[in-house]
């Protein structure tokens, strides 16, 4: 379902679970507009014309793998539809925890909220153009091929997520953080930097991702590990 423009589609969807109304699985919201689109920790999120921006609503079950690590399914898809526009060849990456990269810029934003019951995935995609920001590098599709159009982009997205759930479901959380790592920039021993939410920073390696829900091991310098469940990392 495309509008022209709304605050946020993922409001819209929760507003809807919660009256009661439903969103069937598999449906989703896109808005060629937000004006009030959020990204993680509370960061705005930037409303660029000819983006993607959307969301769609996942049912949890019992006994399926940790709702939070649908990010790992959505950046999964993301990257899949992004391909499938520049080519399997494109300098394309993932970074924990759902970051999707061009050429090192991030491309993409992800944001999960649960509504009674239902995790409704958020998603914006820097097809047409990408926000200055003071502390990241950004990237569009622009930047390297004619950006396609929204409606066309939105159905590959959609098939793209919907693969990538089946597979979550039926093969678990294992299968899907494999695929995720396959992608990703992270390499066993990599050095990296923990930015946490509480404000303190942590230096160490990357010694792999949690089976059971995705969270990041950080090796430390005397050794012992950090599991990280939130933050940025660099």
């Amino acid at each position: 379902m495309l509008v022209e423009e709304t605050g946020s589609t993922n409001a819209d969807l929760a507003a809807a679970i919660r009256a009661g109304e439903g969103w069937p699985e598999g449906k989703w919201l896109v808005a060629r507009r937000q004006t009030a689109g959020r990204g993680r920790q509370g960061r705005a999120w930037f409303d660029g014309a000819g983006n993607f921006m959307g969301s769609a609503v996942v049912a949890i079950g019992e006994g399926g793998p940790p709702p939070a690590s649908l990010s790992f399914v959505a950046a999964l898809a993301v990257r899949d539809a992004v391909a499938a526009v520049l080519g399997e060849d494109a300098d394309l990456a993932l970074k924990w925890p759902n970051d999707v990269l061009l050429s090192g810029g991030k491309l993409s934003g992800i944001l999960l909220e649960m509504a009674r019951g239902h995790i409704i995935v958020g998603i914006g995609v820097n097809l047409a153009k990408a926000p200055d920001l003071p502390d990241r590098k950004t990237a569009a599709v622009a930047q390297v091929t004619p950006p396609p159009a929204l409606e066309d982009f939105a159905a590959s997205l959609a098939g793209a997520f919907d693969r990538r759930l089946e597979s979550w479901r039926t093969y678990g959380l294992g299968a899907t953080l494999q695929a995720f790592l396959v992608q990703s920039i992270h390499a066993q021993g990599s050095p990296l930097t923990v930015h946490d939410t509480d404000g303190s920073v942590l230096s160490g390696s990357f010694a792999g991702l949690e089976e059971s829900d995705g969270a990041l091991r950080l090796r430390l310098a005397d050794g012992s590990e950090r599991v990280i469940r939130a933050g940025d990392i660099s």
